[in-house]
């Protein structure tokens, strides 16, 4: 207790004058007890800092992985290292506890904010180091959408929780919020509950994130039918998806919307498509030479993967029939491509070569006082047949009914 009271009477303010002949005068000794301490230590953090910067500055014209991690933990540690100095310094000189504790508590905060930047920059270089190892652009770049997907969703998740575990710790420094954190774990039960209503949206994404990262039914670039529109994955955060849709619009979808609704992935284990061009074409039609041409097409055409190519009758009308030109490509941009361009040659086609192939509308024209004869034979009355220019004829007509 003794040992208690001389801290607390060291850590006095001592006057910073003393009199000579009845005039103040400052006291240069307890001015130079802050100056030298406090002084030395930010000369120390300012040349700390200065160095680190200029390292990271040079290793940022480096390519590879050490280099990318090595910067993103010398930045943040430009600014802890100063502050740990200054804190050390403040504990040196002569001011008291309750002053210094407040200069401490600040400096304790500053340094929680350095650390969890220092966390969250690691993650995020592990993360650029991984992606660029991984890249999308190649042609078969199943493999680079399923780690680029996984690495981003977990980066998330990893950076949120680092984020959020920093605030939790700098809020547990203030006295008062302590006291509220025990108070909820007092009555855990009814602040659960509530909690657990209150926070479901968040820690639904959360989850669904995670199913997300470690089942992936959707990845990066992945096209997909949501709300019957046609669209890309472009990004996938660790609260919503990003769907770049076919006319260049967005639409943002929560994350547990993909594990709770049913949707369509066009390149869930190959991006791979068969496209359909339907025809209506007369019964007439030379199917060997449509499917010759149909092959001939395919062959020209760069888009078509040599996978399948085949003409099929698969309706029949009144009038027509419908032909279905079946092809394949390497995605389904191209497939789509191709299917236009196979249903506009095969037009041109049949018509330059057989032009009775396209379906025409069949009219037949009444000859002149046909349509009264019918009336009549429906009516009962026997009608003569036509007269033939052989007979030299006329036929004869029927007498009058009486009156």
């Amino acid at each position: 207790m003794a040992a208690t009271h001389g801290n607390a009477r060291s850590r006095q303010m001592p006057d910073p004058h003393f009199l000579i002949a009845g005039v103040p005068v400052p006291d240069w000794r307890l001015a130079a007890a802050y100056a030298i301490p406090i002084g030395a230590a930010l000369l120390l953090g300012l040349l700390v800092h200065y160095v680190l910067r200029r390292y990271a500055r040079r290793i940022a014209q480096k390519d590879s992985s050490r280099a990318r991690v090595a910067h993103a933990v010398i930045l943040p540690l430009a600014f802890a290292l100063p502050l740990v100095f200054l804190g050390q310094a403040l504990r040196a000189v002569p001011m008291p506890e309750e002053h210094l504790q407040t200069w401490l508590h600040f400096l304790r905060l500053a340094v929680f904010g350095c650390v969890t930047w220092l966390l969250v920059r690691i993650v995020g270089a592990v993360e650029a180091s991984i992606l660029r190892h991984n890249p999308m652009e190649v042609a078969d770049n199943l493999h680079a959408r399923r780690i680029q997907t996984q690495t981003r969703v977990l980066s998330r998740v990893v950076q949120g929780g680092i984020i959020l575990l920093g605030a939790a710790l700098a809020l547990m420094t203030f006295p008062a919020v302590r006291q509220v954190g025990a108070t909820l774990l007092a009555s855990a039960g009814i602040a659960g509950l509530v909690a657990g209503i209150a926070a479901r949206p968040v820690f639904g994404n959360l989850i669904a994130g995670l199913q997300i990262a470690l089942a992936q039914p959707i990845r990066l670039d992945d096209v997909v039918i949501v709300e019957g529109e046609w669209g890309r994955i472009e990004e996938i955060t660790s609260t919503y998806v990003v769907v770049r849709i076919w006319d260049e619009r967005r639409m943002v979808v929560p994350l547990s919307w993909f594990i709770e609704n049913p949707f369509q992935n066009w390149t869930r284990r190959t991006a791979q498509m068969l496209g359909t061009a339907f025809l209506w074409l007369d019964y007439r039609t030379p199917m060997d030479e449509v499917r010759a041409e149909l092959e001939r097409i395919c062959k020209e055409d760069p888009r078509w993967d040599g996978r399948v190519c085949i003409a099929q009758v698969t309706e029949t009308a009144e009038h027509v029939m419908q032909v279905r030109l079946l092809v394949s490509a390497r995605d389904s941009g191209e497939a789509f491509d191709l299917r236009c361009a196979v249903r506009e040659r095969m037009i041109d086609f049949l018509a330059r070569h057989h032009p009775y192939a396209l379906p025409r509308l069949r009219a037949q024209i009444d000859v002149a006082g046909e349509e009264p004869m019918r009336r009549r034979h429906d009516a009962g009355t026997e009608v003569p047949d036509s007269p033939r220019a052989e007979d030299g004829e006329m036929p004869i007509a029927p007498p009058p009914p009486p009156a």
